[in-house]
């Protein structure tokens, strides 16, 4: 029996161990899918077609696709089409529940509801995985077979291409909701994550030996540097920036004892959207881009006479990055209006007791919070719109001989940002647990 005042060292090794197999399944995850990456599809020798690639890729496109799979795209790996199917049928399909009825209405439904919306995900999914496998075993047939890269038949080398990438997705998006589930952060995101920090090394190796043969100055590179950790430190700030709401409990009384009032604050996050309108502008922003430039490959000059219209699509071209940020402009909004539900945060207030000051509960209250949020939004929106093209900018500019993105750069900070509060928020709730697991049995003891 433990003494009074004596510390339970066994729930703080139970909540340590429990933070362990977390990270030892998300350790175990990642090495599946780097390991993965480098599984030719069959039929492909994989060694001409990275060097084929590499001859060839030119196109911002191709290295945008290339990152996003850590470098299965220029392997033609089973996982070429990387977690971008998933993304894509989810920005559809929660496009659907805000414009069909009957999907709004399941999307109310609570947990049954959701399993019902990630369903039609998983569907979506497998629809544009087979769309996207098989342009891409078309491509790769008729651009590479004449050069000897496909060593099997047309038809036997088209099924098993699309079968191979079409399984290399919905294993990943499996693998995704497994790290929901069992480890720790969002899946999706650890997989992006993981596949841009893959292709650091190759970078820094490629930029500095650029600078060693005089291809870039040295106050260039140090310029770049000092631009990476300037970005780091602004989106670590902003991240971390909340607006905080007074909130106060009116004084109540319980039996015989007067409580008296108390204050609070609800906390607002200025990008509450995290970065998935990153995620989905990118995801949305390759398909103009990839259409051009697969009809410019397929019949050269046929766009010749559109050939403005062609480079205007190019990253760091002004109407690219003028339409790039409308797009996020709407993702944040649209993305913010499903996480967070003004009208159900005021009623939970006034269930509560909870009032603002000098703001009547309820529809006044919801209105109150919703133009802060609105606010917020537009200056998320913003702040998320410049991280991601100075660096386009730059690049255009100063000629960078690899892809440097900001949203790439957005993506690994934010990711690295919530894994940390994702650890925090496990070991507090193992703390608690067992506090509460203690409490409750002293008080039986008690009685």
């Amino acid at each position: 029996m433990m003494k009074k005042g004596e510390f339970n060292f066994g729930s703080i090794r139970h909540g340590v161990r429990d933070l362990k197999d977390r990270l030892i399944f998300i350790f175990l995850s990642l090495i599946i899918f780097r390991a993965g990456s480098f599984i030719p599809i069959p039929g492909i020798d994989m060694f001409s077609m990275t060097k084929t690639f590499n001859e060839q890729r030119g196109g911002t496109v191709i290295e945008i696709l290339n990152m996003f799979s850590g470098g299965a795209f220029g392997r033609a790996s089973i996982f070429a089409l990387g977690i971008m199917p998933y993304i894509s049928s989810s920005i559809i399909v929660q496009l659907l529940t805000v414009i069909h009825p009957k999907l709004a209405e399941i999307k109310k439904e609570g947990e049954v509801g959701r399993s019902i919306i990630n369903r039609y995900i998983r569907y979506g999914t497998l629809l544009l995985s087979f769309v996207q496998s098989a342009g891409i075993s078309f491509g790769m047939k008729n651009s590479m077979g004449a050069k000897g890269l496909i060593m099997i038949k047309d038809l036997h080398f088209y099924i098993i291409s699309i079968v191979s990438l079409m399984t290399g997705t919905v294993f990943l998006m499996w693998l995704g909701e497994k790290i929901n589930e069992k480890g720790i952060g969002n899946g999706v995101s650890m997989l992006i994550f993981i596949s841009i920090v893959s292709e650091i090394p190759s970078s820094t190796i490629n930029i500095v030996e650029q600078v060693r043969q005089g291809s870039i100055d040295l106050v260039v590179f140090f310029f770049i540097i000092f631009l990476i950790l300037c970005i780091t430190c602004f989106v670590t700030f902003i991240e971390r920036s909340q607006r905080k709401i007074l909130v106060n409990y009116a004084r109540h009384q319980y039996r015989r004892r007067i409580y008296s009032a108390q204050s609070t604050h609800l906390p607002l996050k200025i990008n509450m959207a995290s970065v998935i309108p990153a995620i989905f502008t990118s995801s949305v922003m390759l398909l103009p881009s990839a259409i051009l430039t697969w009809i410019e490959r397929k019949q050269p000059g046929y766009l010749q006479n559109l050939s403005t219209l062609f480079n205007s699509f190019r990253p760091g071209k002004p109407i690219y990055m003028l339409l790039y940020s409308i797009i996020v402009v709407f993702f944040c909004f649209f993305y913010t209006s499903l996480l967070f539900n003004p009208i159900e945060t005021a009623d939970n207030l006034k269930k509560s007791g909870a009032f603002l000051p000098g703001i009547r509960p309820g529809i006044q209250t919801a209105r109150y919070i919703d133009k802060i949020m609105k606010r917020l939004t537009f200056i998320g929106s913003i702040y998320i719109s410049i991280i991601c093209l100075i660096p386009e900018l730059m690049r255009e500019l100063i000629n960078i001989p690899f892809y440097f993105g900001g949203t790439s750069l957005l993506i690994v900070v934010v990711v690295i940002i919530d894994f940390i509060s994702q650890i925090q928020m496990i070991l507090m709730t193992n703390r608690y647990r067992n506090i509460l697991k203690k409490t409750n049995f002293n008080s039986i003891q008690n009685l």
